[in-house]
């Protein structure tokens, strides 16, 4: 609970900043002689899908309420070889500031984030942390708004026994991208959380095709309980993929809680399966803010030389008890 509220003052001060900047001359009215803030940024999957609406939402939001702030948005089907591409692209238009998704790791990303710096734009991320690098720039605004994977997916594990009533010696599977390093901290945060509850946990990779298209796990996770009938647990933290579990429980001939499902983000199709009680736990990274933050970053380190914030938006998990006073908000693009 205090690491909850910490999380939440965190946030809350930040806004307050951000408020503060635009009342003081950042608002929609533009400030005299002041150049226009070119600003790239990867949303991540493709444009209005549920695991992306609301980080979009926020970064426009955030580009309004600052003012004179032009943004261009790039959708990548969460492919990190798209987003080395959109980096690129993005450095030959030479804009004020990238804000970058930490998916294809530190290694890849280098020497591209080294030129950019090198030619005085900005850079800060989101959704996925690139540690190596906001330690070398995060004096020069290199920040972070997103989930401490590792924390979030051990929350959504715990969440997943508890409400599932879930027994040692129980055997669940984790379908996770454990080889990506930008996103296996994830789902081994998950693993380890059913694991220390023991649980007999096995893990079972994403393909490149299913990271991209969720609904090609449909036939393989089918396959997989009809060769494991006694699994009682299945968790993933990846979004598209939570939001095609209920038909794979639906294609198994299973009940809702007959398989205790945890997962992350709060696509339709998840929302319907936390109601219907396909899913029992899903990870709110609050996306809103992934999106509202680094844009404040970058704004904010132009004009004001504000160094890199670190904020962990991963603030809780929706369940079948809380959803209904959530699913208004959701349903807007803001949660």
């Amino acid at each position: 609970m205090k690491k909850y509220m910490k999380r939440l003052v965190m946030i809350s001060v930040l806004i307050l900043v951000v408020a503060g900047f635009v009342s003081a001359g950042g608002g929609k009215e533009k400030i005299p002689g002041e150049k226009e803030i070119l600003i790239y940024m990867q949303m991540g999957g493709t444009q209005g899908d549920g695991a992306t609406l609301a980080r979009t939402n926020g970064a426009r939001a955030a580009a309004e309420a600052l003012g004179n702030v032009k943004l261009i948005e790039q959708y990548s089907q969460w492919r990190a070889d798209t987003m080395i591409s959109q980096f690129k692209e993005a450095l030959a238009a030479s804009p004020d500031g990238i804000i970058i998704m930490g998916h294809p790791g530190d290694a890849a990303f280098a020497s591209l984030v080294d030129e950019a710096i090198s030619r005085g734009i900005l850079v800060t991320s989101g959704n996925a942390p690139l540690k190596e690098l906001e330690a070398k720039y995060q004096p020069r605004g290199f920040g972070y708004a997103g989930v401490d994977l590792y924390a979030g997916g051990y929350m959504a594990g715990e969440q997943m026994v508890k409400l599932g009533n879930l027994r040692k010696g129980d055997k669940a599977v984790v379908y996770g991208l454990f080889s990506q390093p930008g996103r296996k901290d994830s789902p081994q945060g998950m693993f380890d959380a059913l694991t220390d509850a023991g649980l007999s946990v096995e893990k079972l990779e994403i393909s490149p095709e299913v990271d991209a298209d969720s609904s090609l796990a449909i036939p393989v996770l089918t396959a997989y309980l009809e060769r494991n009938p006694d699994i009682k647990a299945m968790g993933t933290q990846h979004g598209a993929v939570t939001s095609i579990m209920p038909n794979v429980l639906k294609a198994a001939g299973k009940k809702p809680g007959e398989i205790i499902i945890g997962g992350i983000d709060l696509a339709p199709a998840t929302i319907e399966g936390v109601e219907s009680g396909y899913i029992s736990a899903t990870l709110d990274q609050v996306l809103y803010l992934q999106g509202y933050i680094p844009v404040s970053q970058i704004v904010m380190t132009k004009r004001y030389k504000i160094p890199g914030l670190h904020i962990n938006t991963a603030a809780g998990v929706v369940t079948p008890d809380n959803i209904t006073e959530l699913k208004p908000l959701i349903e807007q693009g803001i949660r």
